[in-house]
């Protein structure tokens, strides 16, 4: 909390390259990784969660099914001064409403009619363990627009990019000096058949995979099996595993006739050898990077400005 993220980044204890900046379109994968990072959680230290700003329609339903999942001893819910929309999450509202995935419990008949107050209604015995027992810190900000949609996509965008460049900026060297553009950097040679590739956010055909994947940002992964190849590759990947991610890289060049991809990562070589996983996700490079390559004659590397915005 001491400052924008891109100031002070540290490395994970554990990581998942979701590979998307929303989760709209795989809901239940993203459950899926929630389960997996938090299941390293060893409750040594208090954990903060920071959960997401979507709590519209299917947003809150699945906000539902995290606080469900993690079960959390406090809530912190920060309201709207000019939007009421969203109801407290108190536990009785949790316990009884559906998400997303997950069902709600049903409130007896009793309750449904309206006899008794919530204080001297009880959850049958049956439904104690699984009754959320946190409690609410309900928070009431005073200034206006608090959390105006539009403006908050383009701040995390412009944050989003600032992150990525501070990490970049672990591949310059510690000394005071000109920063070297990409292409002045040398690259890791990775063989095709030593790493196994996925594209996570949209179907690609084999024959496009190697368009798709050079030039970009892909996170470095370790999948629990072992990445077999009788040929020389590339290894493709049928679906999107959950599973470790050790850092990231960019994709700078596909060596077609030896085989190699090109890629730079600041991630020390100890853990480099431990990767046998690229993802691709629908993460940008920012534009600034390909852009701003110095020392080119000629046309830029990976920009173009004869572009059709027909196709």
């Amino acid at each position: 909390l001491p400052g924008p993220p891109f100031t002070h980044q540290q490395m994970p204890s554990k990581m998942v390259y979701y590979g998307q900046t929303s989760c709209e379109q795989d809901t239940e994968r993203y459950l899926d990784v929630v389960k997996y990072v938090f299941s390293y959680y060893k409750k040594e230290v208090p954990l903060v969660i920071n959960t997401m700003g979507w709590v519209k329609g299917e947003g809150l339903l699945l906000l539902i099914d995290i606080i469900r999942l993690l079960s959390p001893s406090h809530i912190v819910q920060m309201d709207m001064c000019d939007w009421k929309a969203m109801p407290p999450l108190t536990p009785e509202h949790v316990h009884f409403s559906a998400g997303l995935h997950t069902k709600g419990k049903q409130q007896s008949k009793c309750k449904q009619l309206g006899v008794g107050s919530m204080e001297s209604w009880k959850y049958p015995e049956e439904e104690d363990v699984s009754a959320p027992q946190h409690k609410l810190l309900y928070v009431h900000p005073e200034f206006p627009r608090a959390g105006v949609a539009g403006e908050a996509r383009v701040h995390s965008s412009i944050l989003r990019d600032m992150s990525i460049l501070g990490y970049l900026g672990h591949l310059q060297s510690p000394d005071v000096g000109a920063v070297l553009p990409l292409h002045s950097l040398v690259p890791y040679q990775v063989p095709f058949n030593a790493v196994a590739l996925r594209v996570i956010h949209t179907d690609v055909a084999p024959s496009n995979i190697m368009y798709a994947v050079n030039a970009s940002w892909v996170g470095l992964c370790c999948i629990p099996e072992e990445v077999r190849c009788q040929t020389e590759g590339p290894v493709l990947l049928t679906q999107t595993p959950i599973c470790d991610c050790l850092g990231f890289g960019i994709v700078r060049g596909v060596d077609m006739e030896k085989k190699l991809y090109h890629i730079l990562t600041p991630v020390p070589p100890a853990n480099l050898r431990l990767v046998n996983c690229l993802l691709l996700g629908n993460i940008a490079i920012p534009n600034c990077v390909l852009v701003g390559q110095q020392g080119i004659e000629g046309e830029i590397p990976y920009v173009t400005s004869d572009y059709n915005y027909s196709i």
